[in-house]
């Protein structure tokens, strides 16, 4: 009787290999539940043209993914939600009177040319959503309308032309003045600025939720914070140290970049140690550029710079290899 050989290929993904219900979906839907509190909160301080902004730019975001995937043959994996994360994530730092056509425009570049053409998520180099935002200030003008906060005050749904503007607190802050705000109105969000930056309140609301559903670590954004609060109260421009100190800490983006685009796993370093210089570049970049800078405003420049160090930074507290000689050990 004849021999039969057969032959099976079978495929194995790099280890480990380990069931768990966490996927990149469940991790993503933490993340928009954790931004949720802040667009409740730029609803109320600017008006519903913040939800409308922000729907755009999510549909324009999914969208832009699937027209990509389709156009390239390729899997479309839209339901992992991380292109919603970025388009509220871009539409967050965004000011309320966007244009629709430009906040699109902001979401193409993020989606296309930073994420899909490096070849999908994990792998791409820099934050999408900070990205599309340094690409958005190619209209300074769009990206520096700020509106003074309250109904009354409101950009229209269709039209901002009627909103009633005012400067940020970092507008003053940059020119060594203490901002026109409270600490009580900077920390609750009663202040003009992009419209889901304003409120360290409800940002720290989701940082709690973030840290109990183990989706981030603390390292970065306490690294982060914690940089910015030190350099500050030692070199403040203010009078008052402790005042100028909080202004700086809940005025601005602070608090939006380093607890939700800091943190990106792709983008930040994957080491402890790594992590914490990571925070602290991070934080001595935002006042540099908040100090001496042209622009009020460090944050995002800060975190894309760093960004591009991750490589370097993650040869810093590499586990030893169990069993390598000393020499290998220490390379």
């Amino acid at each position: 009787m004849a021999q039969m050989k057969y032959f099976y290929e079978l495929t194995i993904s790099s280890s480990p290999h380990a069931h768990s219900p966490i996927t990149t979906q469940t991790i993503m839907r933490d993340v928009l539940i954790a931004l949720a509190p802040a667009l409740l909160g730029s609803i109320y301080f600017f008006g519903f043209r913040a939800l409308t902004v922000t729907l755009v730019s999510v549909c324009a975001c999914v969208f832009f993914e699937w027209a990509y995937c389709r156009l390239t043959h390729k899997h479309c994996k839209i339901y992992d939600l991380s292109a919603c994360v970025t388009g509220v994530l871009l539409a967050y730092v965004c000011p309320v009177t966007i244009p629709y056509w430009t906040i699109i425009l902001g979401d193409l570049f993020a989606i296309v040319l930073v994420k899909m053409l490096f070849g999908g998520l994990g792998h791409n180099i820099v934050n999408p959503a900070l990205a599309g935002r340094a690409f958005l200030f190619s209209w300074p003008v769009l990206m520096s309308t700020w509106v003074k906060v309250g109904f009354e005050n409101a950009a229209g749904l269709i039209s901002s032309a009627d909103a009633v503007t005012a400067a940020t607190p970092l507008a003053n802050m940059h020119q060594g003045l203490m901002p026109d705000a409270s600490i009580a109105d900077l920390f609750f969000g009663n202040v003009g600025g992009c419209l889901g930056e304003t409120s360290a309140l409800l940002l720290l609301i989701g940082f709690v939720y973030l840290l109990y559903r183990n989706v981030i670590t603390a390292r970065i954004p306490l690294a982060y914070m914690g940089t910015v609060a030190v350099l500050a109260f030692l070199f403040p421009l203010g009078n008052d140290r402790i005042a100028w100190t909080a202004a700086q800490l809940f005025g601005g983006g602070l608090m939006l970049g380093a607890i939700f685009m800091a943190t990106d796993y792709v983008t930040s370093p994957v080491t402890k140690l790594g992590q914490i210089v990571y925070g602290i570049g991070c934080g001595v970049l935002t006042i540099l550029i908040r100090y001496f800078g042209g622009y009020n405003e460090g944050v995002s420049y800060a975190i894309l710079v760093m960004n591009c160090c991750v490589v370097l930074l993650d040869r810093i507290g590499r586990p030893v290899k169990f069993g390598a000689p000393k020499k290998e050990a220490a390379k």
